[in-house]
């Protein structure tokens, strides 16, 4: 850490910290433990011209499970960062989801429906009908990463300011003690 700021670099990482657990722990509440998605969730504190900047990093399909996808028929709508109900910024055009990708969770998720005879249905034609509803109804938006954001923005100016204020102490002490 830089030692002119480093009361405000160590706050700014406890807010990072902060808000990346509990991004994953309600992942884990909503998906379950152990995701692709719980696990690429990060954040670094990055000095700028101006001070510094906490960048998030996901996964890019994260945005879209914390948002949620419109889909043709059905609007889908997440609770933003102030805890205000929006409609989601993305939605399903003209293509679904591609089958394939669904695969690797049908069989996770032991998904085999039979026929009107009893025949099981292949996986194929499963994973096409689950992504022809998907883009009819989209995908919900459970707002995993803009509640604790969120949370952590009700507090922050006021947690900013104090470790700025010690940063300034701390730096007026280092340097009469210098003189």
């Amino acid at each position: 850490m830089k030692g002119k700021h480093k009361n405000l670099e160590r706050y700014l990482d406890s807010v990072g910290k902060q808000v990346v657990n509990r991004a994953k722990g309600n992942l884990q509440k909503k998906k379950g433990g152990g995701t692709k998605l719980e696990n690429s969730i990060k954040f670094k504190v990055v000095p700028d011209k101006k001070g510094f900047i906490i960048q998030f990093i996901m996964s890019p399909y994260g945005k879209f499970v914390d948002k949620g996808v419109s889909g043709t028929k059905k609007g889908r709508k997440y609770k933003d960062s102030k805890g205000q109900i929006v409609s989601s910024p993305y939605r399903f055009r003209g293509k679904q989801p591609p089958s394939r990708v669904l695969d690797k969770w049908i069989v996770r998720k032991g998904i085999a429906p039979r026929d009107k005879q009893g025949r099981f249905l292949s996986r194929k034609s499963i994973s096409f009908l689950i992504a022809r509803s998907i883009k009819i109804k989209g995908i919900q938006g459970i707002s995993f990463f803009q509640k604790p954001f969120g949370l952590a923005m009700k507090t922050f100016g006021q947690g900013v300011a104090q470790a700025m204020a010690q940063d300034v102490a701390d730096n007026i002490k280092n340097n009469k003690n210098k003189q």
